[in-house]
């Protein structure tokens, strides 16, 4: 996500028409309790959020399937990669790449603000 691009509140009356298949986990960024506000139209979700542009840090990161050490490894971030920041719990953050993904969770202090 680029510093110019901004997210906003869909406007007028949100609904699904009809059943949708669940994506595999690590793909779009959708939980059960929270999910990209660019889903709030295709997906259903407790809350969506308007995610916060961060960029990895020096060291880069990994990108897990679960908010622990040696959980399935979804992708390997670069240093100074573009992410989108969803939630933080604790010293782990879930984050994506963009609203189409890839999503999963990052060490919290492996991310830095965008300047």
């Amino acid at each position: 996500m680029s510093k110019a691009e901004k997210y906003e509140v869909p406007s007028g009356v949100l609904g699904l028409s009809g059943p949708i298949a669940r994506p595999q986990p690590g793909t779009l960024p959708l939980r059960g309790d929270l999910a990209h506000i660019a889903l709030a139209g295709t997906h259903l979700a407790a809350h969506y959020v308007i995610p916060e542009a961060r960029k990895i840090a020096a060291d880069g990161a990994s990108m897990l399937l679960q908010p622990q050490d040696g959980a399935e490894l979804v992708t390997a971030l670069d240093s100074g990669s573009a992410i989108e920041l969803l939630d933080v719990a604790g010293d782990w953050a879930w984050a994506t790449i963009g609203p189409d993904g890839p999503s999963g969770y990052v060490k919290a202090d492996s991310l830095s603000s965008v300047a």
